[in-house]
């Protein structure tokens, strides 16, 4: 079943101890479409610059990536500049040039609108919404969202998250949008506002999903949460893109599966975490455009070993 994913193909500028890149591929809509991609055909509507080359587009194309939905626009792809010298587990934004992003309006192409799955990147909710009501069939929908859209448009956000199906974010955003500093309070808290299922992002410590009764069709008592491990890892050379990487992994096992069941969104958790151990180990995307199913299978098999008693 197809993914589709609204969001940003970009262009990152990185520096972390063990090294630094300019201008090499990126973009929550990339890293998300790669990482999915080693499940199932995806999608990808974004909007890039005359900077963005037939040769940048072929890293989507190679690993069967739909870009009729990528958008070419006369100017500068959005560029991001980030450092994590003084700590791999948050970044330092140095710069922020939207370029043509400030103007990206999803044109949904009339061979995406049987689309079955529908994953809202990190963009402006009054687009996500906007996107959301365009495709009105979809079978499933899940998002993301930061920091900026949570404090300064918390109410077009409000409008978006009960159209989730599963919300994926991080600690510190989940604390924001609940205005709670427990994580177990803030998750009851941002369950309320709508999505049916959340999953929290810890990083380098992995990531937990917290239930509602709403979470899986004739299921209406989990709601135990369920707890992800990251894979230890003996180097990180970029974190970039972990978390999007997690998000194509989760979501492309699950669209890749008959039916949404707690067994695979359980596995979909330790696949998420899967893709995003290998995204770290490069710089950019480097790493997820040239591994195997096998190797995917490999490193979940020896996740799972590291975290179960039997």
């Amino acid at each position: 079943m197809s993914i589709l994913v609204v969001g940003s193909v970009a262009f990152d500028s990185v520096e972390t101890p063990h090294g630094k890149v300019a201008q090499c591929l990126g973009g929550a809509a990339t890293y998300f479409a790669l990482a999915a991609s080693y499940f199932t055909p995806v999608r990808v509507i974004a909007v890039v610059g005359e900077d963005f080359t037939p040769q940048h587009e072929k890293v989507l194309t190679d690993r069967g990536v739909d870009t009729t939905g990528l958008e070419h626009a006369p100017g500068l792809s959005f560029h991001w500049r980030g450092s994590y010298l003084g700590n791999l587990n948050e970044a330092q934004t140095l710069g922020t040039d939207l370029n043509v992003f400030a103007d990206f309006e999803p044109k949904i192409p009339a061979e995406y609108q049987d689309t079955e799955f529908l994953f809202l990147a990190n963009i402006d909710p009054v687009l996500q919404a906007r996107v959301r009501s365009q495709m009105p069939a979809v079978k499933m929908v899940c998002g993301d969202t930061m920091n900026y859209w949570i404090a300064d448009h918390a109410a077009n956000l409000a409008k978006v998250l009960p159209e989730l199906d599963v919300l994926l974010i991080n600690d510190g955003e989940a604390k924001m949008l609940a205005g709670e500093s427990n994580l177990v309070r803030a998750a009851e808290k941002v369950l309320a506002m709508g999505p049916r299922t959340l999953v929290i992002k810890h990083g380098e410590y992995g990531a937990t999903a917290f239930f509602s009764d709403r979470s899986f069709a004739g299921t209406t008592h989990l709601t135990v949460p369920f707890r992800a491990p990251a894979l230890p890892l003996d180097e990180v050379v970029d974190p970039t893109g972990a978390g999007d990487s997690f998000a194509g992994g989760f979501y492309g096992y699950i669209a890749s599966q008959p039916a949404l069941t707690p067994e695979v969104f359980r596995k979909a958790m330790f696949y998420g975490g899967v893709m995003g151990s290998f995204t770290v180990e490069r710089f950019g995307t480097e790493r997820l455009q040239g591994l195997s199913r096998q190797q995917i299978d490999a490193r979940f098999q020896l996740l799972r070993q590291i975290s179960h008693l039997d």
